[in-house]
């Protein structure tokens, strides 16, 4: 289990050596930039290891893996030119075990389930479609949830991905009738007042690229009144 070691410059370190940084990422912020031109994570963590390090020049990092915009949690960069590619090659053959935690406002239909569907993107709309058998152009797209607290108007559910689509989790819960709180692109009937959607990358689990140590990265949620009732 992973502890906060730095929130300097807004930034929530969960681990780091000489060959990789895990940071806790916030709501709101992209991972690595993109046409709206905002200053993604990657450029505040290059900043951080900067200054903490006394780097005069360019610092080395490598985008390994991203999560949504409006989604909070784990997100693991390289910090050298030897780990990148075997983190690259770890996450291409699903070698990390991620478990992500969504809060929805109506109870799926079974307290655990595996649910199977086959994705199919539409990149003009950013949004992913979930069928019950496969169609032309979809993807196999592979979850396991369950309810693991009831709060006062949602439900808490721990879900382990078993691959990794576009939008997997957002698309597979809104087809089953549980739609993540404020994802009103998938069906919410509101959104959250800070654009975010509760749903939180909360645990990762991998072989360290060169110590080859196993490594169990915890990531706390957002503080908000809905999350704080989670913990």
């Amino acid at each position: 289990m992973s502890k906060i070691l730095s929130t300097k410059s807004n930034l929530q370190v969960l681990y780091e050596d000489n060959h990789i940084i895990v940071v806790n990422k916030r709501p709101g912020d992209i991972v690595q930039g993109d046409k709206t031109g905002d200053k993604p994570l990657s450029d505040v963590v290059k900043e951080y290891i900067a200054e903490k390090y006394h780097k005069p020049g360019a610092v080395f990092l490598g985008v390994v893996h991203r999560l949504d915009r409006p989604t909070s949690g784990i997100v693991v960069f390289a910090r050298t030119s030897k780990a990148l590619p075997r983190l690259n090659k770890l996450f291409k053959n699903k070698e990390a075990k991620k478990t992500y935690w969504a809060v929805v406002k109506n109870k799926p239909p079974q307290e655990c389930d595996t649910l199977t569907h086959w994705l199919k993107r539409n990149s003009k709309q950013n949004k992913s479609y979930a069928h019950s058998h496969e169609i032309t152009d979809s993807k196999k797209a592979v979850l396991v949830y369950q309810i693991i607290k009831k709060l006062d108007n949602y439900f808490l559910l721990e879900i382990d991905l078993h691959t990794g689509r576009h939008h997997q989790i957002r698309s597979q819960l809104s087809t089953i009738g549980s739609v993540i709180k404020g994802d009103l692109k998938y069906g919410a009937d509101r959104s959250n007042k800070d654009g975010s959607i509760h749903l939180h990358a909360r645990k990762l689990t991998f072989m360290h690229p060169v110590k080859k140590e196993l490594l169990t990265i915890l990531s706390p949620p957002p503080s908000d009144p809905i999350w704080n009732d989670c913990i």
